[in-house]
């Protein structure tokens, strides 16, 4: 459950196209998402997940969601699930260990970002970062959302490297090219405006995406990735970098980057890049506390609008008790929609959760 508010300091905000989306400040809103687990096992190494949710409304309930919709500026926890107070199935999904090293996951209601990407600092937008170009690395994922699919993961030996891979494909339930394809990224309908595709489970739009993590010991990890697919009947590959490092106990570093190539797309072909960086600081004040800051542009290439965006976060994260935390946050987008003349976009959110 969250408050938050948003202004900019320009006559009005345009998008990357160039039309219009405000000129006056956005009216502040009480945001809202529950969810609830269902977890069975049969074997004690197993996992059968039904995940029930609903939300408050999807991207545009919050100012930053408004005022920059193609780059990430929403909430991620408001974006996921991206409903409009219904309730939902968010997850559905097998998980089986056919060895002690090796896992897999299969389910026709998956999310790509649950399996690869993960980070200790900038992942969890109910714990930390809330723009979701600090809790994921933007462009290796055009297919972030609803999805159906199958995920390994083999740590070798238990060794320090893993091996992960995971396949998701939107509107897999369709087997033609009939009504709104849901599930891809919001920058996705920003480079194909006329959207189509195949559909079904090998049809597009989908994704595949392979990961390799070097951790040799607790406090470091590097992970590669490499995205290829399709979204909208029109190809994507991506590489991508994530980065983190524990100085002790209470401090760690995190970065990511990306470097991708789309073709077709309402811009032609483009080759973004991505990059985020962030610091994080545990038990400041109080015990189980989380301090963080981070900075990162979602979408940099010259062919999209005239500057670049950068989007910036600081949060704290303050235990009131084991199940309930509290977390003022502070969102600063500059240059949004790559537009140089939008003026700076300020949000602040103060974020409530409870866990039970």
């Amino acid at each position: 459950m969250s408050v938050n508010a948003g202004w900019f300091d320009s006559e009005r905000i345009i998008d990357s196209n160039g039309r219009e989306l405000a000129n006056t400040n956005p009216n502040p809103t009480v945001i809202y998402r529950a969810g609830v687990d269902l977890n069975t096992s049969f074997h004690g190494t197993d996992l059968l997940k039904i995940r029930v949710e609903t939300g408050s409304g999807g991207a545009l309930d919050n100012a930053g969601g408004v005022l920059e919709p193609n780059f990430g500026s929403s909430l991620d926890y408001s974006v996921k699930p991206p409903v409009n107070r219904d309730m939902v199935i968010g997850r559905l999904y097998y998980t089986f260990k056919p060895s002690t090293d090796f896992i897999v996951s299969i389910g026709p209601d998956i999310r790509a970002t649950d399996y690869v990407d993960r980070n200790s600092y900038a992942n969890r937008s109910f714990l930390d970062f809330s723009t979701q170009p600090l809790v994921n690395n933007f462009i290796l994922f055009p297919v972030s959302g609803p999805a159906a699919g199958a995920a390994i993961d083999w740590k070798p030996g238990q060794g320090a490297f893993t091996i992960r891979g995971v396949y998701a494909a939107t509107d897999a339930a369709n087997p033609g090219n009939t009504g709104r394809i849901t599930g891809t990224s919001t920058f996705a309908r920003l480079l194909y405006p006329n959207p189509g595709g195949d559909r079904g489970l090998f049809g597009d739009s989908y994704q595949g995406t392979v990961e390799i993590e070097y951790s040799p010991t607790r406090n470091f990890a590097l992970r590669l990735q490499y995205s290829q697919g399709e979204v909208f009947n029109n190809r994507f590959d991506v590489v991508g970098a994530n980065i983190e490092l524990s100085l002790g106990k209470q401090l760690g570093v995190f970065g990511r980057y990306g470097y991708g190539r789309f073709e077709n797309t309402a811009f032609g072909n483009i080759e973004p890049n991505y990059w985020m960086a962030g610091v994080s600081l545990r038990d400041l004040f109080q015990t189980g506390a989380i301090f963080g800051v981070a900075v990162g542009q979602p979408f940099i290439d010259s062919n999209i609008g005239n500057a670049t965006q950068t989007s910036l976060e600081a949060f704290y994260n303050y235990p009131l008790s084991q199940n309930i935390r509290i977390t003022p946050s502070v969102q600063v987008i500059t240059n949004a929609g790559n537009q140089d003349s939008n003026g700076d976009i300020v949000t602040s959110t103060l974020r409530t959760v409870f866990f039970f």
